[in-house]
C-alpha cells in the first residue's frame, strides 16, 4: 500500500507540475512572439481552441513519456542522481517529440525556434524536478530517521542472520527495513533471541497476518542449491527478495548496488533490465501482439477450419504453465496432436511422435502452433521474448538437478527465446537442462537490442521451416 500510495503521489504531482509548466510556457510564448497581433490579447490567446487543446494534449504526452521512463515503477528508495538524469532525459525526449510534431504541422516560427525549444525544456524540467525532489527528499528523510519503514522478515535464524539484523538496525541511515522477526526451519539451529521466530512451513500465513512487505534471505550455509530452492519457494509471494551482495555474486556473478549505506542488499526478484526498458518492452509486446492477431486473422480462420476437418478435438489446446513469479497461467496453442494425447503423466514429444497429426507436423515445423500465444502476451502472462514456460511437473524435475532454474521466474516467459533459437524444442529433461543455460545467459544480458536480435533470428527460423 505504501508503494501504491507514493506512486499515486508522484503521478499527481507530475501531472500538476506539467500542466502548470505548459501554462507558464504559453505565457512565455505569448510574450516572446508577435501573438498579440493574431489574438488581440492574452485572454484571447489562452482561450483559443488550439491553445486549449494543446493544454490537454501536450501534458498528456509528457505523462506518457514519464510512465515509459520507469520513474513510477519503484517509487521508494530513489537515487537522487538517477532521479535527476531520468527527469532530464524524459523531458528532453518530450520536448524533441513536440518539436517534431510542430514541424510536421508547420506550426512553428523558425525565427524563434531556439528560444521556444530551450524555454519549453527549461520550464518543464524545473517544474517537474522541483515537485519530484520535494517528495523524494521528504520520503528519504522519513526513511533515514526510521519514521517510515517496510515490514520485513529475515529468512534464516542462524548467527549470520542475527548479525545481518544487527547491521541493518545499527546503520546510521536507515534503509527502510523494519525487521519484524526471523523465519527458520524445524531442523535449523536458531541463534535469534531478540525478535520473534516463525516457521518456514507457515510463512504464507505469517506474511499475510503480519502484512510483510519485504523479505531478506540469510542462508545458514553456503549451499547454493538450498539457496536457490529457498528463492524459488518465495517468488509466489510477489515481494522484493533480498540477498547480501556476496550471496548474490555466488548466484549470478553480477552485482549492481543501489544503496551506499550499511550492508549491501541485492533484489533478486527483479531482472537486470532497467525500468525504462521494461516498460518499453511491455508496450512493444502489446502493440506488436495486437497487430499480429489482426494481421493473422485470415490464417487463424484457415487453421481453425482445417484442424476441425482433419482431426477430432478442440482447435485451441489449453495447458497450464508456470510463469512470472511462479504464477500459473493458461497457455494457448493450436492443437497439433490427436485428442487426449496425454492422459495422466505429462509427456514431452519428439519429431517422430505418433500422437502428432499430419497438419501438426507442418505447424510445428514453422512454429505456427505458437501463434495464439500473442493473446497470452496481451493478457500479461507472457512476453514475445523470454524463457519458454514449462509445466510444474517438468519444473520440479529440472529443479532437482538444476535448482538455478528458479531464477527464470524473475521475468515473463516468452513465445520465443535464446534457448529456442539455439536449441529448439526439448524432448527430455536432459535437453531441457541443456537449453536452460541459454535462458540464464539471456537473463544476465536482457536488453531491447538482444530481444530484437532474437526476434530476427526467430523470423528466419520460421520462414526457413527450421522450427523443429
Amino acid at each position: 500500500m505504501k508503494h501504491n500510495h507514493l506512486k499515486q503521489r508522484y503521478i499527481i504531482c507530475d501531472y500538476i507540475a506539467v500542466m502548470a509548466a505548459w501554462f507558464t510556457y504559453n505565457i512565455f510564448r505569448y510574450h516572446l512572439m508577435p501573438l498579440e497581433e493574431v489574438y488581440g490579447s492574452f485572454i484571447g490567446f489562452i482561450s483559443s481552441p488550439r491553445v486549449i487543446a494543446g493544454q490537454i494534449v501536450f501534458p498528456s504526452i509528457f505523462m506518457f513519456i514519464f510512465f515509459l521512463s520507469g520513474y513510477y515503477n519503484r517509487p521508494l528508495l530513489k537515487s537522487r542522481l538517477d532521479e535527476l538524469f531520468t527527469t532530464l532525459f524524459s523531458v528532453l525526449i518530450g520536448v524533441l517529440g513536440i518539436l517534431f510534431l510542430s514541424l510536421l504541422n508547420k506550426y512553428i516560427y523558425t525565427k524563434y525556434n531556439y528560444k521556444l525549444v530551450s524555454g519549453l525544456f527549461t520550464i518543464i524540467f524545473i517544474f517537474v524536478y522541483i515537485g519530484r525532489g520535494l517528495i523524494t527528499s521528504h520520503i528519504t528523510k522519513l526513511i533515514h530517521n526510521r519514521i517510515l519503514g517496510f515490514r520485513t522478515l529475515i529468512i534464516g535464524c542462524s548467527e549470520n542472520a542475527v548479525r545481518l539484523a544487527s547491521s541493518i538496525n545499527n546503520c546510521k541511515h536507515s534503509l527502510g527495513y523494519d525487521i519484524i522477526g526471523y523465519v527458520g526451519k524445524d531442523d535449523e539451529k536458531c541463534k535469534c533471541t531478540n525478535l520473534p521466530l516463525f516457521n518456514l512451513n507457515t510463512i504464507e500465513e505469517t506474511i499475510k497476518n503480519l502484512k510483510i512487505e519485504e523479505l531478506i534471505i540469510s542462508p545458514s550455509s553456503n549451499d547454493a542449491r538450498k539457496t536457490y530452492e529457498l528463492i524459488n519457494s518465495l517468488y509466489k509471494f510477489d515481494l522484493p527478495i533480498f540477498l547480501e551482495a556476496n550471496e548474490y555474486e555466488m548466484l549470478t556473478s553480477r552485482i549492481k548496488l543501489s544503496n551506499i549505506y550499511g550492508t549491501p542488499l541485492i533484489d533478486v526478484s527483479v531482472c537486470a533490465m532497467s525500468d525504462a526498458q521494461k516498460n518499453i518492452k511491455r508496450l512493444c509486446d502489446i502493440v506488436f501482439s495486437s497487430l499480429a492477431l489482426i494481421i493473422l486473422t485470415p490464417l487463424f480462420v484457415y487453421l481453425y477450419i482445417h484442424i476441425s476437418l482433419t482431426s477430432k478435438g478442440n482447435v485451441i489446446y489449453k495447458q497450464k504453465r508456470v510463469g512470472y513469479k511462479r504464477k500459473e497461467f493458461t497457455m494457448y496453442k493450436f492443437r497439433t496432436m490427436i485428442e487426449n494425447a496425454e492422459r495422466e503423466i505429462p509427456m514431452l514429444s519428439d519429431y517422430n511422435d505418433p500422437r502428432i497429426t499430419g497438419l501438426g507436423h507442418w505447424m510445428r515445423k514453422y512454429r505456427i502452433d505458437e501463434l495464439p500465444q500473442f493473446w497470452n502476451v496481451i493478457k500479461g502472462d507472457m512476453s514475445i521474448v523470454g524463457p519458454r514456460p514449462e509445466r510444474k511437473y517438468f519444473i520440479d524435475k529440472i529443479v532437482e538437478r538444476a535448482p538455478y532454474y528458479s531464477l527464470l521466474h524473475q521475468v515473463r516467459p516468452g513465445i520465443t527465446s535464446l534457448g529456442m533459437i539455439n536449441f529448439g524444442y526439448a524432448r527430455n529433461i536432459d535437453e531441457m537442462i541443456a537449453r536452460l543455460k541459454y535462458d540464464i545467459i539471456y537473463l544476465e544480458n536482457m536488453s531491447l537490442l538482444i530481444d530484437m536480435k532474437i526476434i530476427s533470428y526467430t523470423v528466419k527460423i520460421v520462414l526457413t521451416g527450421r522450427g523443429i
